[in-house]
């Protein structure tokens, strides 16, 4: 009862300053979910995929990494250990794990193929010298769905709300590397960075009222009845 209050006191204001980025969080994903809706899987993947220069594959091949989990890793422990910012490294870290164990969790319930092996030969021409392709486990993206997590966590957190469109974007150009680079579908990314930005949410709300949880959840096992095997005396 008291983690139900506590998770209803959410404060307003923190929609309306950050209402740029989730108008505009908005507006990607719901643009990506009518293009999906409107080609198809399959399509859609080749749609995305019709232009491939050396340059975009250099960069693409690198930025990727930006999702990776170890990237994530080492900006928490940056923001924890170098910029001594213990809030925003906590929120960063469980939006890290929440998104983690919600991609994993749907991966093993949902065997989706990879492109790689959804397509048959000759189907799709553009996979990439030298980047290693999974076959199974698409759906979601869990580079975007880390992605997205962090981008949330700094664009919500952060002072000047004048880089947030810039983090935003540099969330979804990762997301776009997944199908660029023949890893993923437009859905797994949908997916990816709606579970992300989610966790985000999520875990900034957690990170800022950590101390209120806690006093809840002491006050919750102090008004818990003893426990039957506590209550039973030796004969």
């Amino acid at each position: 009862m008291h983690i139900k209050i506590l998770l209803m006191q959410t404060n307003p204001s923190v929609l309306r300053q950050n209402k740029v980025f989730f108008l505009a969080l908005f507006s990607i994903l719901f643009f990506g979910a009518t293009y999906l809706l409107y080609n198809g899987k399959a399509a859609a993947f080749i749609s995305l995929n019709a232009y491939h220069p050396f340059l975009l594959n250099v960069f693409f091949i690198n930025y990727t990494f930006m999702g990776d989990g170890i990237f994530a890793l080492c900006l928490i422990a940056a923001i924890f250990f170098y910029y001594k910012r213990k809030q925003q490294g906590l929120a960063l870290l469980y939006s890290f794990l929440i998104s983690g164990l919600i991609v994993q969790v749907i991966k093993n319930l949902v065997d989706s193929p990879r492109p790689k092996l959804f397509f048959e030969a000759g189907q799709y021409l553009h996979f990439i010298d030298g980047v290693s392709l999974a076959n199974n486990s698409s759906f979601p993206s869990g580079h975007t769905a880390t992605a997205f997590a962090i981008a949330t966590v700094m664009a919500l957190m952060m002072k000047d709300k004048t880089w947030q469109l810039l983090i935003l974007i540099a969330a979804v150009l990762v997301g776009y590397s997944r199908i660029y680079l023949a890893q993923h579908f437009l859905l797994d990314v949908i997916i990816g960075a709606l579970v992300g930005s989610t966790s985000g949410i999520l875990a900034v709300y957690l990170a800022k009222n950590v101390k209120g949880i806690k006093r809840s959840f002491k006050k919750m096992h102090r008004l818990s009845p003893a426990s039957p095997s506590a209550a039973v005396q030796p004969v």
